[in-house]
């Protein structure tokens, strides 16, 4: 791998060629930031969170950890920002909630063997792996593996019980905006979170 590969977007390395088969502006999203620039997308999620009130305990742990966040909502404005650094693609979401704000970061690398990883949480508590795929001019991310980290123990969720994790981004000509769709089933119990929304995105300066 060449210096100029490892330091562009590990989605545009993961999709290669196929990149080319995105919707024009998704393409644009899922690129390589130059350095000195970020990706700042703003936008309301029509529906966020989990209708499942009795999950409110763990989603309270979740939130303060910055992976996930209790209760379920509609109309959540939203800001993200996005960098190429170093080869990953580093994101914060900052969720406004009813009297609070909830930030959510997590950092994307494409691994030596061809696999996406994403460390979700300032901590990076949850680690996942996942496939990039494109369908109907969409990326579609699904998650092969979940764990968590706990300090210096590193725990995998077992396959029959890891929830069902995806995520589309795409772009809605109607609208004329970006349009996110992520959703976390799990076995038996089904829908548990989801954020699903639009938004307007913009490549800016850092500096003034």
């Amino acid at each position: 791998m060449t210096a100029q590969d490892a330091s562009t977007s590990p989605y545009e390395r993961a999709l290669g060629a196929r990149i080319s088969e995105l919707h024009p502006k998704t393409a644009w999203y899922f690129r390589t930031i130059p350095h000195g620039q970020v990706g700042v997308g703003t936008g309301v999620f029509t529906t966020a969170g989990s209708r499942l009130r009795w999950l409110r305990p763990p989603f309270r742990i979740a939130e303060a950890l910055g992976v996930a966040f209790a209760g379920w909502e509609r109309d959540v404005p939203f800001r993200i920002e996005n960098r190429t650094v170093d080869g990953r693609a580093l994101a914060t979401r900052w969720f406004e909630l009813p009297g609070r704000t909830w930030v959510m970061p997590d950092v994307v690398e494409l691994t030596p063997g061809g696999i996406l990883r994403n460390e979700i949480g300032p901590r990076r508590t949850v680690v996942t792996t996942f496939d990039i795929d494109v369908r109907d001019e969409a990326v579609v991310l699904t998650i092969r593996r979940v764990g968590l980290r706990l300090g210096p123990l590193k725990l995998s969720v077992p396959r029959f019980l890891s929830p069902r994790i995806g995520l589309v981004e795409r772009w809605d000509e109607e609208r004329g905006r970006h349009h996110v769709s992520m959703t976390i089933d799990a076995p038996v119990l089904g829908r548990v979170y989801e954020y699903i929304g639009f938004f307007e995105y913009a490549i800016e300066s850092e500096t003034p």
